[in-house]
């Protein structure tokens, strides 16, 4: 199968159904091009991603999965295309890397696919790293956030297929905002986008458009961010591990509600004293 550039998205003819009623239309459609994450030329791992902000990608993989402790490991990322896809050849200091040979990923990761390649029980279910204290968030400012969501993702905006990951300040307002067709991609893009800059996360709080899994979770853990609220159900095990990790995970966001299953003490209602 051909690749098809660097567009995240391309316009394809269809034939549109309604009430009886055909329509000849085109539609724009996302994108899922394999990019592959080459350390030090070792290859680690090929991930289904949208081919947008990808040294923001890059960076945020390599976080999240541990694989560097800070954004500053990274020397330099070169990206190469191919006629098969995109190669990211990211170049750290020897020293830096940790556990490349021992958690390569081989397989292909496929769209939505967080545990792809794990080669063993013990590398599919890290521990989570302790979270600090965070902010504590006023309910209403979820609400604010909720309300700019969808106007905040162009790319959705246009094909109705991403995902969407964003830091909010803790009054709601949304400071970034990534992308791409798969949820734990558009979680590491907005590490990666954030990790570049040098901003923390110790103020405000992650809201993702997909439910909240284990993968999403423990990515957290990572990057010491303490509050995160999805629009979806989350897992059991995303709960557990929240819990285990002193993470606030608030779910099933919607107009005026939303349900909190771990350190509820962040998210206070605003006292009417």
């Amino acid at each position: 199968m051909p690749f098809a550039g660097l567009n995240p998205h391309r316009l394809f003819a269809g034939e549109r159904w309604s009430e009886g009623l055909l329509e000849d239309r085109m539609d724009a459609v996302a994108e899922e091009t394999p990019v592959a994450l080459i350390y030090n030329d070792q290859p680690h791992v090929v991930m289904m991603a949208s081919p947008q902000d990808l040294e923001d990608f890059a960076v945020g993989f390599s976080l999240s999965e541990g694989l560097i402790q800070h954004a500053q490991d990274i020397d330099s990322i070169k990206q190469l295309d191919h006629p098969e896809g995109i190669a990211l050849h990211i170049r750290c200091a020897p020293s830096a890397l940790q556990d490349l040979g021992e958690r390569r990923r081989n397989l292909t990761g496929r769209t939505g696919c967080g545990l792809c390649g794990a080669e063993t029980l013990a590398q599919a279910m890290r521990t989570p790293r302790q979270v600090g204290e965070g902010s504590h968030v006023a309910p209403r400012a979820l609400q604010k956030a909720l309300e700019h969501l969808t106007g905040a993702q162009p790319l959705n905006i246009l094909t109705g297929a991403v995902h969407a990951a964003a830091w909010c300040d803790p009054q709601g307002s949304i400071v970034c905002l990534r992308e791409d067709v798969g949820r734990h991609n558009a979680m590491d893009k907005l590490i990666g986008v954030k990790a570049r800059a040098g901003e923390s996360f110790a103020e405000g709080f992650l809201l993702l458009t997909s439910r909240a899994s284990y993968e999403l979770i423990l990515k957290a853990s990572m990057l010491n961010i303490a509050l995160v609220v999805a629009v979806s159900a989350p897992t059991g095990l995303a709960i557990r591990i929240a819990g285990e990790a002193g993470i606030t995970l608030a779910a099933f966001l919607r107009n005026g509600r939303h349900t909190v299953y771990t350190r509820p003490d962040r998210l206070h209602p605003v006292s009417s004293h």
